[in-house]
């Protein structure tokens, strides 16, 4: 609070003078920001119209039912009445039951003075209250297709999660208290940060999640030992050093997804698979992702088979003379992988490939998740004629996408913290990973748009072409496993199961708990999250789950266990342990090489601003 009985002083008045002086240069400069940002955009412009017919629709359905109408403005009323009552018996001090508390594990009103403090209390209720509504009118709406009212659902929440009262100064009980202790440093410290976050964005606002000063690839994360013994345009591929005498004679590949960089994979030592793997026996291998920009941009799906895993399984041979490797994939580095699978069956190379998991994969795109919402043919038509024009997604984009599927968690609370309280992000390492993002070749990601989300060709019988040859999934016989994650928002396990029922070969489907990144990357010696498995596929995921059996702990070691008893990963011909460059292959540079350091500023040319 301020100091002094009779009001502030005339140094706390010229303190406060000052502070909003600072405060309006801020703002004035950020407002040049935003207007030089507003320049007409394909893809933007699409989803403006895509989001005004999914709420035009919406409004026409309502008005065709005058008795939802009615019952949704009488319920409003009722309520707004109860909460206008309690809020006067709760300011004489009556004790009152709120007549709506926070959904479970929503934790934007955790603070004290939204239950004790009356008018806090009234405004999170009525905000409450109006969500409810609004969710509760879209879900009883009749008359609209299935997708339409997927749509309609999802742009409303976002409106309604961004009128949220903590997204406010004036509404949000913590950043007033902070606003009064700083006497408004807080709210110029962030308009500093949002005008650096601003510049350092591509479309919409990328807020900064982590303190990314305390993070150094190679140095605290991605620290696994090893070489990088091969590399091309595209990739560089890392052998690691081995920790065991004796290895399994079939080497392991690791194709991660190329639109996050792969140390997800390697991001600690206590939580990486890729040292875990290592320690296991296994020779592994992995596909270290260029970050591209617009020379890359003509650099198609065939392009990143050939280029990636198939000149990866080339360079391996030369690197330890062994013709076959056991492929471990993750998210749409898995749907290469299958493609991979099925293209080398097609061309009578499928032996290359003694077995195949596939980590949070889609082939069956059927159920996209809401990414699918900013996927329709309009939306995709603007985005094919963004990528044509600049060569490449930038990748910072496609974060703020991912980031608006989670907005509370991953966009607001950032925001509030940093830009409202003036706070400073505390250091995360998967949050850095989570910000340390990848453009996207354009002929490669238009065309996986178009033919996996929005055509799901993959599924058809010759509905993709590689070089030439149509690929079929169902001729795949390498075993193949699959693990997939039961919060999974981007690769939903109920769409990523069909993809276990197509390959004629035999196949596992395990389901992990948690989600994409945390229910994959789960360590035994943890021991969270736990899965199911079912030694049945049947035909729906329904079946699957109502038949499946809990088991505790971590899947890797179940995992680990398939490989072995499948003979996969060759327990009875153990062969001395390999070290990077014994082979045809010299070493080129440290694990984990070049590549995985380039960021998207570097790539672009950009000079990053400063704090």
């Amino acid at each position: 609070m301020l100091s002094g009985s009779e009001g502030p002083s005339q140094a706390e008045w010229e303190e406060w003078n000052t502070q909003l002086q600072e405060m309006g240069q801020q703002y004035q400069a950020l407002m040049q920001d935003l207007l030089a940002r507003m320049a007409p955009d394909a893809a933007a412009d699409t989803i403006h119209s895509d989001m005004r017919e999914a709420f035009k629709a919406g409004a026409e359905s309502l008005m065709r039912d005058p008795m939802l109408l009615w019952q949704t403005q009488a319920r409003l009323v009722q309520d707004q009445w109860q909460l206008w009552e309690n809020s006067i018996r709760s300011v004489h001090g009556e004790p009152v039951e709120p007549l709506i508390t926070p959904p479970r594990g929503d934790r934007r009103f955790n603070d004290e003075a939204w239950s004790n403090d009356p008018f806090y209390q009234a405004i999170m209720q009525q905000y409450l209250l109006f969500s409810r509504m609004v969710e509760e009118l879209i879900e009883r709406l009749e008359g609209l297709p299935e997708q339409q009212k997927r749509n309609l659902a999802f742009y409303a929440r976002q409106l309604v999660n961004a009128m949220a009262p903590t997204n406010f100064i004036s509404t949000n009980p913590e950043v007033m208290r902070r606003t009064m202790e700083t006497r408004g440093q807080n709210l110029v410290d962030g308009l500093t940060r949002l005008r650096h976050d601003l510049a350092n964005s591509a479309d919409g606002l990328n807020v900064s999640m982590t303190d990314r000063s305390a993070f150094e690839v190679g140095d605290n994360i991605a620290v696994t030992p090893g070489h990088v013994v091969y590399e091309n345009e595209l990739i560089q591929l890392l052998q690691y050093t081995p920790t065991t005498e004796t290895v399994f004679k079939t080497p392991l590949l690791v194709v991660p997804p190329w639109i996050n960089k792969y140390y997800i994979l390697d991001l600690r030592q206590d939580n990486s698979m890729v040292k875990w793997l290592v320690d296991q026996g296994h020779t592994v291998f992995l596909i270290s992702w260029r970050n591209p920009g617009s020379e890359q941009g003509d650099l198609t799906w065939a392009d990143y088979m050939q280029m990636g895993p198939v000149a990866a399984m080339e360079a391996i041979e030369q690197a330890c003379g062994e013709k076959s490797v056991n492929l471990l994939s993750y998210c749409v580095g898995g749907t290469l992988a299958a493609s991979t699978v099925a293209y080398l069956t097609s061309t009578r190379r499928g032996r290359k490939v003694k077995s195949v998991t596939y980590m949070a994969t889609l082939q069956d795109f059927r159920d996209p998740g809401e990414i699918g919402v900013l996927l329709s043919e309009p939306i995709l038509a603007g985005i094919e004629a963004r990528l044509e024009n600049d060569g490449y997604l930038d990748g910072r984009s496609m974060a703020y996408t991912f980031n608006l599927l989670r907005e509370n968690d991953l966009f607001w609370s950032f925001y509030i913290s940093n830009y409202l309280k003036g706070e400073n992000p505390a250091p995360f390492d998967l949050l850095y990973w989570n910000t340390d993002g990848t453009n996207l070749p354009a002929a490669t990601h238009g065309w996986y748009l178009r033919n996996m989300y929005l055509e799901n060709r993959l599924v058809q019988p010759g509905g993709i072409e590689l070089d030439g040859v149509k690929i079929d999934l169902r001729k795949v016989s390498t075993p193949s496993y699959f693990i997939s994650t039961r919060d999974d928002h981007i690769a939903k396990w109920n769409s990523t199961y069909y993809g276990a029922l197509l390959p004629k070969g035999p196949t596992t489907f395990v389901l992990g708990g948690s989600g994409h990144i945390a229910g994959i990357v789960n360590p035994p010696h943890k021991n969270k999250y736990g899965y199911w498995t079912n030694s049945e596929l049947p035909d729906s995921h329904e079946e699957w789950l109502a038949g499946a059996e809990p088991q505790e702990g971590s899947w890797w070691p179940h995992w680990q266990q398939w490989m072995t008893e499948g003979g996969y990963a060759d327990l009875q011909k153990m062969v001395p342990a390999r070290q990077p460059g014994e082979g045809e292959l010299s070493l080129l540079e440290e694990a984990p090489g070049r590549y995985v350091r380039m960021t998207i500023p570097e790539v672009l040319g950009e000079v990053p601003p400063k704090e």
